[in-house]
Order: structure tokens, then sequence, then C-alpha cells
């Protein structure tokens, strides 16, 4: 197994689980990381809700103690505009004790460009240094990393500069999406912009875009010459990707879970989530973590309707017996 190093933080060089929001919650980190996720980072949380002690804001950046029994670093992200709350945001996160602190400039959803915060500081190379900068001074001795897109457009790919920008400010490590913020989550990652930006910068490179199983995992370490692999959508419903990326990366064959197994992971990943939060939020929420966990079997349309129906945990019981009952007729 090889290693890289963040700063002072030691990383399975296999791959990492993204931060997601609305997603990544703890019960999914766990999830991840009980399937050899290398290393995974917490929903996006706004700086000014924050500093200004908004309640759920408050609540995304906590690191339970399950997660740190992993040999598994955990990490936060931050998305913000303003050095002076990044930084007053960055000293609040030490008390959540993260091992590494991750700021958001490549997130293209418009809530949160629209405040200049996201994918918008690669449009103003100067905010995004002092941003970065102004974190980096508050961190103490945890690394700070930050996460960006190709750029802003295909007129405006600008990873390169904003990489070598991020490095002068301090960054321990950067993220790179192969997309631009108008792409979205559209179209094909740029792999060569990945390559660009690790050629010319020294600190670790890890990227991210289009990886969804062990080849395309490894692919993406040969094309770009990358430190670490990050992927999201592709954890959606099957966290085993980690350890199918892991046995692959070492030339262990990897047996997919079967049908009733599958199952089993959905029931205790939603069981862990009512833990959590309580039945009645974890349940409603889990209404499309069933349904990613059943995409692709037999009659999965008629099955994610029964999904959007989930109150109880009574009810995933049930419909985890209508599955198996219609899977085996």
């Amino acid at each position: 197994m090889e290693y890289i190093n963040i700063g002072n933080v030691r990383i399975k060089k296999t791959a990492a689980l993204a931060p997601i929001a609305d997603v990544g919650d703890t019960a999914f980190r766990i999830t991840s990381k009980m399937f050899g996720a290398a290393y995974t980072v917490g929903e996006m949380t706004s700086c000014k809700g924050l500093v200004y002690g908004d309640r759920k804001t408050t609540e995304l950046p906590h690191i339970s103690e399950s997660e740190r029994s992993f040999d598994s670093p955990s990490g936060i992200q931050l998305f913000g505009s303003e050095p002076d709350s990044i930084a007053r945001a960055t000293e609040m996160s030490l008390e959540y004790k993260p091992d590494i602190i991750d700021i958001n400039a490549g997130c293209p959803v418009n809530k949160v460009v629209s405040t200049g915060a996201g994918s918008a500081l690669m449009k103003e190379p100067r905010l995004f240094f002092a941003i970065v900068r102004s974190a980096v001074k508050a961190a103490s001795k945890v690394p700070v990393t930050v996460k960006i897109r190709s750029g802003w457009n295909s007129e405006q790919i600008n990873a390169v500069e904003i990489a070598k920008l991020a490095e002068e400010a301090g960054a321990s490590a950067i993220t790179v999406h192969g997309r631009t913020r108008v792409q979205m989550y559209s179209g094909k990652a740029d792999q060569d912009i990945i390559a660009q930006v690790k050629q010319t910068v020294k600190i670790p490179v890890i990227a991210n875009g289009d990886v969804d199983s062990a080849e395309s995992c490894m692919e993406m370490y040969r094309k770009t010459g990358c430190d670490l692999v990050m992927l999201a959508r592709a954890s959606f419903g099957k966290p085993w990707i980690f350890r199918e990326i892991e046995n692959g990366m070492q030339g262990i064959p990897f047996e997919p879970p079967t049908l009733p197994q599958k199952l089993d992971i959905m029931r205790e990943h939603i069981r862990l989530a009512t833990k959590l939060k309580g039945e009645r939020i974890a349940m409603r929420e889990s209404r499309k973590l069933a349904a990613w966990y059943i995409k692709g079997i037999r009659n999965a349309a008629m099955f994610r309707n029964a999904c959007m129906g989930l109150e109880t945990l009574n009810d995933l019981e049930r419909l985890i017996g209508f599955i198996k009952e219609q899977q085996m007729s």
C-alpha cells in the first residue's frame, strides 16, 4: 500500500470521499470508511453561518468519535468570500479537531456562486489568494487544502494559475475537479488540466471527476500523475466502490455484493443515520439514499416509488422484504 502526506497527515493512495452537500453526512462518511475510503471530507459549511452561530451550520463540521476510529483522516470544508470571515471560521473549526481544513473554490451552484464564493473565486485571483492565506494563518498546524475547478468556462481555463496562487498562499494540497463551473456536472472531466496542475505545483494534487470504478481510478492516476483520487457521485448507493478501488490497485480480485448483501448494507447505513439524527429526519433524508442502493436492479422504478414513502424503520424493513420477494419470484 502506498501513502501520501498532506502536511502532517498520512493518507492511503487509493480513493477519498469528496465533500457532498446534503448527502455526505456522518452516516455516509462512516459507511464509506467501513469500505475503505482513504480520507473523507464533511459537508460544505458556510463561514458566515459558523461565525454567526447558525445551529444547523454548526452541526455540519462535527466529526464523530466513530469516524476517528478508522485509519482514515477526516476533514471539514468551508466556503465564503471574505478573508476575515474565512479566518474566523477557520479558527472556530479547530474546535472540531479536523485532520484537514479544505477551502471550497469549486462549488458551481448558484446559491453559493451568487455570494462570490465557490467557483466564483476562480474569477477573482487576488481575493482567492487572500482567502487561502487567511485560512492558512488561522489554521495553526492543521493543513489547509483547496478544491477548485478547471476554470469558469471554456474560455477561462485558469486552474494552473489558481493552483500556483494556492501553493504560494500556503495550501498543503489542491483538489482539481476537471470541469468548468459552466459545465456543472455534465460533459467529461478534463484530465489534461489536472495533469498540467500536477506538473506545475510541488504540493500534492488530488484529482476529481468521472471516477466510478477501479479501472477509471487507475486511469486517472496514470494520465494525470496525481497524488490522490477523490470521488463523489460514484459512491451514491455504492460505498463498496472504495474497496473495489483498493483491491484493484493491489491486484486483488473484487467480488461485488449480491442483492441481499446490498440490502443489508443499505439497512445498516440507514439505521446508523437514524441513530444519529432520529428516525423522523433520517428516514425522510434516506428516501433518496434507498433509491440509490436499488438502482439498476429489476423493477427498480417500482421500488423507487416505494422509497419515496419511507417514514419509519418498519417501512424500510417492509421495502426490503418486498424487494427480496419480487426478485425471487
